[in-house]
Formats: C-alpha cells, sequence, structure tokens
C-alpha cells in the first residue's frame, strides 16, 4: 500500500517524514513570532542549488493558491532566503494551524513541480494575487486531479481541526477587539492575564458573544529576552513587583513561582524560558503582575505566549546560538530577540541597553517598523540615547556619582547608591549593574513606584535563594566559590572580571557548554576567560545531558585545547567527568584563600546541596572530603 500526493509516493510503513527531501521543518507558531504578529506555520528548506532557490522565490505563489482554494485569502504569505536555508510562512486561523503545515508543505512541492517545468521564476517583489499561474504543476490531466485531490485534503483537514475547536479563531479575534492579552496551547486557550484571565478547554470555548468582556483584563505584564542577564533581570523585576505589594508570578530558567509577601508557591521546576512557562504564570489567578523570561528558542519554535505586555526588555546581544533557526550573525539574532515588540502596543515601552550597539543598530530599524516608544538604560552618566529616550517618552535610567538615577514622567530620582545593592558585590560586578538599571526602568515603567524600586534593589540578593546559581558567592571551609550560569563568551568574560576583582590567592575556573554550539563558539569561551585573568587551574566538565549529538568527550576536548592556545599551561587545564565531579576536584585542589569560579549548569541543584553540606559539616580546606 503507497500514499502519493503530488507525486511522492512511499510505503505506509516507510513514510517520509515530509512530502520533500528539502523540507527540514514545518511547525506551528501560535503566538507573535519573527514573521508576523499574527499565529501560522513555517517551513524550512535546505537551499543546496539553484533550483531551491528558485522554489523558494515561487514558494507564496503555491501557497497562496492552496490557501485561497480552502478559503483563507487573507492570510499573510512570506517566503526569506537565508544561509543554505530558507524559511517559508503563512498566517492562518487558530483553528487551522495544523492544515497550515500541510498548506505549506504542499506548496513547496508545487513549487518544485513549477520550477522542473518551467525555466523561468515569477518576477521580483510580485506579490501573488489568488490566481492559479500558467505553469504552476506540470500540464496535463494528472496534474490537475492532483491539484483537485491535494486542495481536497486540505478542506477536508481543515473541516477537521476547526470542528474539534469551533470558537478559538472568534475569541482570538476578539480578544484583539477588546485589548486583552490571548494564549493557546494543544490544550486549552486564555484571555486576559493573572487575576483577569479567564481559560477554557480548547472544544469547550463559549460563543464571545456570551462572554462578560468587562471581567477580563490584564495584569502588569514583563517580558525579559536578551542573550544575557535574562534570568537576574526576571527575578529582579518581581522583586520589586513583591516590594509594591503585588502578587507576583515568573517564570525563568530555573522555573515558575507566584509570590505574595512571604508566601512562595513552585509552579515548576527546570528550564521554563518558553511559553509553557509564561502560560503557568499568566493563567495564575493569584497573579497581579506577571514577570516572564523569553528566550529565543521559544519565540522561533512557537512564537510569543501573550499577544498583550506592558514592558520588554532586551538586555544585550553577543554571540550564541548561531547557525540556529536563521541566525548566523549579531544582527539576526538581534532580530530575533526583538519578535517581543510584536507583544507590545502603543502604550507600552521597550526598554533596550544603550551600550550594546548591536540594540542601538536594532532600534533604528524598529523606529520604522513599530509605533512602541523605545526607552533606555546605560551604565555611563550621559548617554544620547538615553537623554532622547526621556525627552520623548519620559523613561530612562542611568549611573551618576555611583548611584542608579531613575526618570519617570522626565523627572529624574535617586533610586540608590550601586554599592548598596547586594547583587552588585559592592559595585565590582559591572554585568549586574545593568541588569538592575535594566530591572528598575522595567518596573518603573510597569508602573512600580520608587519606593518599591529602592526597596528590592537594596534587599535582592541578601538571601542566597534570591538569585541562586547567578554570582552566588559563598564561602566554603575558607575557600570562595562563586556559582554562575554563564553560559556564553560575553557572560564568562563578565564572570571573570566581577572574580578578578574578588581578594584571591590563587583561582581556579569551572566551565563546561553544550553540544549545540560549533566549534568556534566552544573555542571563543576560553580567550574570553583567560584574557580576563590566567587560572592556576582550569577544570572543563564534561555534561553527558547536554552533548546534543555529539561524541563523548568532544565538548569538553574542544574546550580544553581552546583554553591551552589561549596560553594555559596544558597540565593545568583537567577534563573531569561531570559537574558534580568538579565541585569534588576544585576543592581537593583548594587552598584557604583560594577563589573557585564554577560555571553550573545542569547539576546546579547538587552542586549546591553539596556546597551546603560541607558548610554545615564544618569541613575546612585542605581537610578530606567527606565520602
Amino acid at each position: 500500500m503507497s500514499d502519493t500526493v503530488f507525486g511522492v509516493s512511499a510505503s505506509a510503513d516507510e513514510a517520509p517524514e515530509f512530502p520533500s527531501a528539502a523540507i527540514t521543518g514545518s511547525r506551528r507558531i501560535k503566538g507573535p513570532n519573527l514573521f508576523s504578529a499574527h499565529p501560522g506555520a513555517v517551513l524550512e528548506v535546505e537551499m543546496g542549488s539553484e533550483e531551491a532557490r528558485r522554489a523558494v522565490d515561487h514558494w507564496p505563489y503555491s501557497a497562496r493558491a492552496l490557501a485561497t482554494a480552502i478559503g483563507w485569502s487573507a492570510c499573510d504569505i512570506t517566503a526569506r532566503h537565508g544561509e543554505g536555508e530558507a524559511f517559508c510562512f503563512l498566517t492562518a486561523p487558530l483553528d487551522g494551524l495544523m492544515t497550515a503545515t500541510l498548506v505549506a508543505e504542499q506548496a513547496w512541492v508545487l513549487a518544485e513541480q513549477y520550477v522542473a517545468a518551467a525555466d523561468g521564476v515569477m518576477p521580483d517583489g510580485e506579490m501573488p494575487d489568488g490566481e492559479m499561474p500558467d505553469g504552476m504543476v506540470a500540464d496535463g490531466e494528472h496534474a490537475d486531479a492532483a491539484l483537485r485531490h491535494v486542495t481536497a485534503m486540505l478542506t477536508e483537514a481543515y473541516r477537521e481541526e476547526h470542528a474539534r475547536m469551533p470558537q478559538v479563531q472568534a475569541l482570538y479575534a476578539a480578544a484583539q477587539q477588546h485589548g486583552v492579552s490571548f494564549s493557546v496551547d494543544d490544550e486549552q486557550a486564555s484571555v486576559g492575564s493573572g487575576a483577569g484571565a479567564r481559560c477554557w478547554p480548547l472544544a469547550d470555548v463559549p460563543d464571545v458573544a456570551t462572554l462578560d468582556w468587562a471581567a477580563v483584563r490584564d495584569v502588569p505584564t514583563v517580558l525579559v529576552t536578551g542573550s544575557n542577564g535574562k534570568t537576574t533581570t526576571v527575578r529582579l523585576v518581581a522583586a520589586m513587583c513583591r516590594a509594591a505589594g503585588l502578587a507576583t508570578g515568573w517564570s525563568c530558567s530555573d522555573g515558575v513561582w507566584v509570590a505574595r509577601d512571604l508566601d512562595t508557591r513552585e509552579l515548576a521546576a527546570g528550564d521554563y524560558t518558553g511559553p509553557a512557562g509564561a502560560r503557568l504564570v499568566v493563567r495564575d489567578p493569584m497573579v497581579q503582575a506577571a514577570v516572564l523570561e523569553t528566550a529565543r528558542g521559544g519565540m522561533l519554535r512557537r512564537g510569543v505566549a501573550v499577544t498583550r505586555a506592558n514592558v520588554a526588555v532586551i538586555t544585550n546581544i553577543s554571540d550564541d546560538h548561531f547557525g540556529e533557526y536563521g541566525v548566523h550573525s549579531l544582527e539576526d539574532l538581534a532580530r530575533v530577540k526583538s519578535i517581543v515588540v510584536r507583544a507590545l502596543g502603543r502604550d507600552a515601552r521597550l526598554v533596550l541597553n544603550a551600550d550594546d550597539p548591536s540594540l542601538v543598530a536594532l532600534a533604528a530599524a524598529l523606529s520604522i517598523e513599530h509605533d512602541t516608544p523605545i526607552v533606555w538604560f546605560s551604565t555611563l552618566h550621559t548617554h544620547a540615547c538615553v537623554e532622547a529616550g526621556v525627552a520623548a517618552h519620559g523613561d530612562g535610567a542611568t549611573i551618576r556619582d555611583g548611584h542608579l538615577l531613575l526618570a519617570r514622567d522626565g523627572v529624574w530620582r535617586d533610586a540608590g547608591a550601586i554599592a548598596d545593592f547586594p547583587i552588585t558585590a559592592g559595585g565590582v560586578a559591572r554585568h549586574n549593574v545593568a541588569n538592575a538599571l535594566a530591572a528598575a526602568l522595567a518596573a518603573s515603567c510597569a508602573g512600580v513606584s520608587l519606593v518599591a524600586v529602592q526597596a528590592a534593589l537594596r534587599g535582592f540578593g541578601r538571601d542566597q535563594h534570591d538569585n541562586a546559581g547567578r554570582l552566588e558567592v559563598l564561602q566554603v571551609g575558607g575557600v570562595t566559590v562563586v556559582v554562575d550560569y554563564a553560559h556564553n563568551p560575553a557572560g564568562l568574560q563578565a564572570l571573570c572580571e566581577t572574580a578578578a576583582a574578588l581578594p584571591a590567592a590563587r583561582r581556579l575556573l569551572v566551565i563546561g557548554q553544550a553540544g549545540d554550539r560549533d566549534d568556534v563558539q566552544l573555542r571563543a569561551l576560553a580567550p574570553a576567560a583567560w584574557s580576563v585573568t590566567p587560572f592556576a587551574r582550569v577544570l572543563v566538565k564534561e555534561m553527558a545531558e547536554m552533548q546534543r549529538g555529539r561524541e563523548p568527550g568532544a565538548v569538553a576536548t574542544c574546550i580544553r585545547d581552546a583554553f591551552v592556545a589561549a596560553g594555559a599551561p596544558p597540565a593545568a587545564v583537567i577534563i573531569v567527568p561531570s559537574e558534580i565531579e568538579a565541585a569534588h576536584e576544585a576543592l581537593r585542589w583548594a587552598a584557604a584563600g583560594d577563589l573557585v569560579v564554577f560555571t553550573a549548569h545542569v547539576q546546579r541543584a547538587h552542586v549546591g546541596a553539596y556546597f551546603a553540606r560541607l558548610r554545615a559539616q564544618g569541613w575546612r580546606a585542605g581537610s578530606p572530603l567527606p565520602e
């Protein structure tokens, strides 16, 4: 038995994942995304030939023809070329996103057939009008029959998909009309957020005309993205919201929490920087303010979880994740991070780092494409971007004479001395100075009072649980241990700069990385650390949980060799089999007065518990480690 659509045939037991070998990915996107503020489907294709390039150029025509045939005449369609790949996207109703993936795939098959049958391509810049161009597929009755077959198949697929969630698209449209946030997953749809949210199973969404829309509202919502500092910024903004007396929910790379005063509930543990974590927060009826870490991967794969936010922060842009999902440069990465803008309205604020050249360049493009006001923070006491943002919109943050100054409605006010903020380690942790600026400005733009901002800045970080895994400075048996999540060259350099400012007889570095970075990114870790301060020893940890398709030992070996190339003595760079073994080896080596810089990733909880146990047992450096 075989299944054939547009000439692609395979046995039922060996059916290919996609109807063309050129297709490498096909997925639904349920929220604001890189291509549109609206949901849809994206197709990823290889660009290994001139024929493939021409097929990408023709794909919008075939996609328009198929979409129109099933009644989607108003959908937006775009195709983008990349380095060795291309992305084909169409918007679609929320009750037809699975069907939309089929439309995208079958449109690609049509485009390939067109290229095979014709020498020319459609004129550049000419948009399809819904008519099937001559030569769309090979001439003949077989092609006409195949086209009728696939159109009928798509129509039936959409009918069945709509029947499973008959009111979801209407709910989405109504939420846009009423100016409230909307979120959907495979089981539920919701409007509003936090205490103002309403949520239903997909099959049970009521007629939107029967809803009490006056009872649906959004709570203040802050989105945080960037290359480094996201989790710290999220936690600090959440602390500011709590200091203002608001029951606050936040999601980040360590989990999801809802807290008010001293009552804190952990809703989930683990990396929740994508849509799943955000939905847990915005659908919790206790929440009066939401702070959501919004990572690159989640936005690219599924879109932003919410359609409305009051503030979005982009902390910074640095080399990371190149080669994934069409990201090949800092400019590409900045554009991906800017997806958060699609969830902002005209009365919202986009908070950017004026000290980051990539974000300054990005702002020029965003000001043309979007109406969202842009406001700025900077560690410099005067910066043209900050001053322009304050003049235009009234908000900004900067450092003057060692104090964090915050502008609100054009008036500058003192938020406190940088050296008094625990997360800045007396002011030497410059990356956390930037995070404090970002958080203070974001919270202020979300309506948090200066008093609450000041209180959080003075208190956040005094308890080691406030910012677990981020610049935690511990004393373990006379050894200073600095634990941080640094995971790219810029983050590692900032961590090492802070460590270099702390007193120490000798310094040891524990470093590792996931296997989804290429060798260039892996090797870049070594000079980022070694250029700041030479370490007496470097432990390169294996992380079996994060090999991401690489052979065991490949990542660690690459990093070790890079440290040797950067000037580290070969005998001082040692590969250890795991993160926890790195903790054991570091303390076996260390003497009182030494400093250990420990980048903790997959086993942070185990490593933290180990250090806590040693402290509780009164272990001292130079003594045997307990079993």
